[in-house]
């Protein structure tokens, strides 16, 4: 069963986790003197590709460039006519592409912000 969690002891931070049973799922980290960018929407360009990694880096107009799994990547966004169950990285996405972000994760230490294409707008009218 999951189940979630608040720390709110301290004013100026507030923790939220997310626990299957004994298993950590998710892990937020809010503090309030920072600016929130997770669930923003920005317009990125590829900058590097890693078929090693199976992701490329995207500027997103942030100090450090966001991290873009293929996973989180739409077909939209892809070169026409590329297979995504067969083709890699390399053959799907080039650098200098365009494409729409969101922030599904926010930076943490040295590591870039966890992006995604596939946008979600929370909202009860919607």
């Amino acid at each position: 069963m999951k189940r979630m969690l608040f720390n709110a002891t301290h004013s100026e931070e507030l923790r939220v986790a997310i626990v299957d049973g004994q298993r950590l799922v998710d892990l937020d980290i809010e503090a309030a003197g920072r600016e929130q960018r997770k669930s923003n929407i920005y317009k990125g360009v590829v900058t590097r590709v890693e078929p090693s990694l199976e992701a490329c880096f995207v500027n997103y107009g942030e100090e450090r460039h966001g991290f873009l799994p293929f996973k989180e990547i739409a077909k939209e966004f892809c070169k026409p006519g590329v297979d995504l169950s067969r083709a890699g990285i390399k053959d799907a996405i080039s650098e200098g592409t365009e494409l729409l972000v969101q922030v599904e994760k926010e930076e943490r230490g040295n590591k870039g912000a966890a992006l995604t294409t596939f946008i979600s707008i929370a909202g009860r009218y919607l």
